[in-house]
């Protein structure tokens, strides 16, 4: 998953992409051009070990498609995209979310993209609560604040730049039409460093 990842300081997946957009990137991080700045928090629920949900939430200040919110959600099997603008919630779920480790190897299709308001409150002292539709994320619990970065994150066999400021949450929930999705957080670490498939990530750069 994703968070090993940012705890280990290494990309973790390759996977095939079709999406608008970016060329490849350059090979000298250093010449890399900024692509996308804002906030990704996202929460993986489990059953043992069985991915039951994943929500990727979406606060972009900036980027080549703009800025906008959006939620990305997976679950059973499908794909939902709540957006305040299609091609950018598009661009999102299909050059990023879907290839982040979280949802390596489960089925990916077509996204179903829908226009919606996304209201987003994240703070690093007390979490996330974020809204589009019938569908809610929350998280609480802040375990720790940290900060990662790394020129090898691999986005569909591109490498890419990322930094951000990390915070592993210790519950969270995604809800549709105020009905629980099953599975719980899952977490690990050490008491030092502590992880969770539950994280807000804020001050998010990505460069290609």
């Amino acid at each position: 998953m994703r968070r090993r990842m940012l705890l280990a300081g290494a990309a973790g997946v390759t996977a095939a992409v079709v999406a608008p957009g970016p060329a490849s990137a350059t090979t000298d991080p250093a010449g890399r051009r900024l692509l996308l700045v804002g906030a990704n928090p996202g929460v993986s629920l489990f059953a043992g070990d069985e991915l039951t949900a994943y929500a990727s939430v979406w606060v972009v200040r900036w980027s080549e498609y703009g800025a906008g919110r959006a939620i990305v959600l997976w679950h059973d099997g499908t794909v939902r995209v709540m957006t305040t603008d299609r091609d950018l919630g598009y661009w999102l779920s299909q050059h990023f979310t879907r290839n982040f480790p979280e949802v390596a190897g489960v089925p990916w299709p077509e996204p179903e993209v829908q226009r919606a308001n996304v209201d987003v409150g994240l703070d690093l002292a007390t979490g996330l609560d974020a809204r589009a539709r019938d569908v809610r994320v929350r998280m609480t619990g802040v375990l720790q604040r940290r900060t990662f970065s790394t020129d090898d994150f691999d986005l569909g066999g591109t490498a890419h730049s990322l930094s951000l400021v990390l915070a592993p949450m210790n519950t969270a929930r995604i809800t549709i039409g105020g009905r629980a999705l099953p599975g719980e957080v899952q977490l690990g670490g050490t008491p030092e460093r502590p992880s969770s498939s539950a994280f807000l990530a804020e001050a998010e750069v990505w460069r290609v």
